[in-house]
């Protein structure tokens, strides 16, 4: 990587995601935030009134911040002439979202997008970089179907599966048959606090529209192939998904059973997991956690409070491995979901396809 950064703008500025998008790459070593952008009612506001009263993070707003003047995010022609990609998180109904994307990606300026809009476009990669990082090979194919020669759109995944998918990962080779999954959700994956949703002080909500489907879909597309210039998803684990929403302030914790073709013994599923490295390890991307995995003996962890901010936020802690009746085995995991679920799998997502070539300064 050069030394010189690229630049970097943020659609969605001023929301929870957006907000952390900042944050994190408020002193990264590759790219510079020089423009944000958000709606038409934050547009023209210094970002600091912006959010003033909305700002959510334990940190300041960062000075990079400013000195910016928020922009309109419609107005692709203004925001893609200025840098070299953006990060989406705008909160807009889905077809909108898909249209935004596609029209920065044809204005040739690539999309790294926290929104669901694309996810299911058989030629947009959906990345959890250590678990797929062969499917950036589909932007070529995107690339020729929106006739652009730089732009293009990549999605993460939803914030739902990212503590249990990178852990089934590195057990696909005992073939994994059957999964059950109940995901405890903390409320900043709704996009709120305590303060702004009170009704989740001392409860628990037993739905979350939509996160039940994309737990039980996105994992397939996760885990598929690429043929004739699309995705085609796995067919094989079958996943049943229960979601729930609880009051924790970050961090979603799932609950995992699992019934394999070759059941693996305790030690084959341990050594799988402290064994796994993924490419951005390799790489020594810059948000790379070092492990990606971590495995407790202990069995009162991993818990929400105390190790969700493992490896910055981007590992996926694991424990409780024991043998279930009804499946081989059950355990639980446990992700930061708006670092490592949303916008730190974003950026990490940005650093492995700036390693390889697909995002470059204009």
């Amino acid at each position: 990587m050069s030394q010189k950064k690229l630049k970097v703008g943020i659609l969605g500025a001023t929301g929870m995601v957006g907000q952390r998008f900042l944050a994190l790459l408020e002193n990264h070593p590759w790219y510079e935030v020089t423009l944000l952008a958000a709606s038409p009612a934050s547009a023209g506001k210094p970002y600091p009134e912006a959010v003033k009263g909305r700002w959510v993070m334990r940190t300041p707003v960062p000075k990079l911040a400013a000195g910016l003047t928020v922009l309109n995010a419609s107005d692709v022609g203004s925001v893609a002439g200025a840098v070299d990609f953006v990060f989406c998180a705008v909160d807009m109904p889905k077809e909108e979202t898909a249209r935004l994307e596609e029209a920065y990606a044809r204005a040739e300026t690539p999309v790294l997008s926290n929104n669901s809009a694309h996810r299911g476009t058989p030629d947009v990669p959906m990345m959890i970089p250590e678990v797929n990082p062969e499917h950036a090979i589909a932007i070529e194919a995107q690339r020729r179907r929106l006739g652009t020669r730089r732009g293009f759109v990549a999605v993460k995944p939803n914030c739902s599966l990212q503590s249990y998918v990178p852990a089934l990962h590195p057990l696909l080779s005992f073939g994994p048959k059957r999964v059950a999954v109940s995901t405890y959700q903390a409320l900043s994956g709704a996009g709120k606090t305590f303060e702004t949703w009170p009704e989740m002080v001392d409860n628990v909500i037993p739905f979350i529209k939509g996160e039940e489907e994309k737990s039980e879909k996105e994992p397939l597309k996760i885990w598929g192939r690429y043929a004739d210039g699309r995705i085609v998803p796995a067919v094989e684990p079958i996943i049943t998904a229960q979601c729930i929403r609880v009051p924790a302030t970050d961090g979603h914790l799932a609950a995992v059973f699992a019934a394999f073709e070759k059941k693996p013994t305790r030690e084959q599923v341990l050594e799988a997991w402290t064994g796994f490295s993924g490419k951005p390890q390799r790489l020594g991307l810059p948000s790379a956690p070092r492990p990606f995995l971590h495995y407790f003996e202990d069995d009162s962890r991993p818990q929400t409070r105390l190790d969700r901010d493992a490896g910055g936020g981007m590992a996926v802690t694991i424990g409780r491995l024991r043998p279930d009746p009804l499946f081989d085995w059950r355990f639980v995991c446990l992700s930061h979901n708006t670092i490592r679920g949303a916008a730190g799998g974003a950026v990490l997502t940005a650093e492995l396809l700036t390693a390889e070539g697909y995002v470059q300064a204009k």
